[in-house]
């Protein structure tokens, strides 16, 4: 009776996860289904700890109030621009539990006299190995997204050879630990050099690519998770990873499509100009015109249509709320306000949703980049606040461009361009962009939340 209990409890808490996911697809319901999907994780681990009768009550009580302490501190005291750097030490989180649970749990193993069966020991090796590699490489890209660490990609000779042969090792390691699962030396060096090789396959990545990394790191977390539920015969633990995996992988898939790269190319190319790359002399040299608050806030009382084009700059400065002030004083005065949202824009898959999300941005507002493309050229003015690559028409016209067959949102059809940036300098793909001297554009450099709230400023005095 109490198995069939169990069981029931598992089968609820993996009916909330689906719910939740399903939930998740939508902004409306994105609360509640991140609420379901707690709920669950809170269900599993409540009959987890009950089940195994050897944590007292006491013990699991304390845990969920440090626990929620510690949530609720994050949670309020995050800022949205550390949300990137805070899911990738989230799925850093995930793969050190399944280093060291699934470790445990072979320990406790083969100390007590007994032989796992093939299914533990093999699935104890992958969660050694993928936990590991999901631990050092979320780390690295913490601290790249965190700027302790270089964000350029980081290149020295032999890389992709020696990332070869630490693979090859961590197989081999695996295929003793299978072999012979008493010798835990083994599963311990497997381990060792499965972090070496997290640090060395996420090292040479940019920060263009960061939010690709974030996602695969993601679905990394998800497949040890999936394995460690293999080694406890855990049937939640089972579901849960494989739903976060599959996830993963989806979403990992859905921005490479994004920027027209394949995930080969983004785990092992280098997103960098050619040779034939034109320099920011020949591009910028006599052709940028700059402007100021006034002179934008004149062009949005001639506009009927403005679109609203979101970058990582807009994250840095915190411009959110003033973004979304300007549109409801823009809506006031009968002129139609979309925002243009490419799917990488910023440093994580939806990071830019959420932000406007944070700034109570009607989600009809938002328009994906095929959606926005099809009128952009009925769009009086385009204002782009700190977005680089997803605007750069290279992606178009340059063939030998690094971001060449990149889709991107097409700001330059649109009658006038404002670009709010702070300088002329690069996006992530290190080339200049046309965009900035082309004859209906105008830069207003400076801060981006100063600029845009020096316009609403000008806008209200007119």
């Amino acid at each position: 009776m109490i198995d069939t209990l169990i069981n029931l409890g598992y089968l609820i808490s993996a009916a909330l996860f689906i719910f939740g996911l399903k939930g998740l697809t939508h902004p409306r319901t994105a609360v509640r289904g991140n609420l379901l999907g707690a709920t669950g994780m809170l269900l599993a681990v409540l009959i987890t700890l009950a089940d195994k009768h050897i944590v007292s009550f006491e013990v699991i009580i304390a845990g969920l109030v440090i626990g929620a302490a510690i949530g609720a501190i994050l949670a309020i005291k995050i800022q949205m621009t550390a949300m990137p750097e805070l899911v990738a030490l989230f799925n850093g989180f995930g793969g050190i539990a399944s280093v060291f649970v699934a470790g445990a749990a072979l320990i406790e193993t083969t100390l007590g006299g007994q032989v796992p069966i093939m299914q533990v020991t093999v699935a104890t090796a992958a969660s050694g190995f993928i936990g590991a590699v999901t631990l050092w490489g979320s780390l690295v890209a913490f601290g790249k997204l965190r700027g302790i660490i270089n964000e350029n990609a980081l290149l020295f000779s032999g890389q992709q050879v020696i990332n070869a042969i630490l693979a090859l090792l961590g197989l081999m390691l695996s295929a003793g630990i299978v072999l012979d699962p008493s010798s835990h030396l083994l599963y311990w060096l497997l381990v060792l050099v499965a972090s070496i090789l997290g640090v060395l396959l996420v090292i040479p990545i940019g920060g263009a690519d960061m939010p690709v990394v974030v996602a695969l790191l993601n679905s990394y977390s998800g497949l040890a998770a999936a394995a460690t539920g293999f080694v406890l015969f855990n049937n939640v633990l089972i579901i849960t990873g494989s739903l976060v995996g599959a996830s993963g992988i989806i979403l990992t898939q859905i921005m490479c499509k994004a920027m027209n790269r394949s995930l080969t190319n983004v785990l092992f190319g280098v997103l960098a100009p050619t040779g034939n790359s034109a320099t920011a002399d020949e591009v910028y040299t006599g052709k940028v015109k700059s402007a100021t608050p006034e002179e934008v806030a004149l062009l949005f009382d001639a506009a009927r249509r403005v679109a609203i084009i979101p970058g990582y700059g807009m994250a840095v400065s915190q411009a959110q709320h003033p973004v979304a002030n300007l549109a409801t004083l823009l809506n006031e005065r009968g002129i139609q306000v979309d925002y243009g949202v490419h799917p990488v824009a910023g440093r994580m898959p939806g990071h830019m949703n959420v932000l406007l999300a944070e700034a109570d941005v009607p989600y009809e507002s938002l328009k994906e980049m095929d959606q926005i493309n099809m009128d952009i050229d009925q769009v009086d003015v385009a204002l782009i606040i700190g977005a680089n690559d997803v605007v750069n028409p290279l992606a178009r016209t340059d063939p030998s461009s690094p971001i060449a067959g990149m889709p991107i949102i097409d700001v330059d059809k649109a009658r006038t361009v404002v670009i709010i940036k702070r300088s002329l300098s690069p996006g992530f793909a290190g080339i200049p962009n046309p965009l900035f001297a082309l004859d209906n554009s105008l830069m207003l450099f400076g801060d981006g939340k100063k600029m845009v709230l020096d316009i609403i400023a000008a806008l209200k005095e007119s």
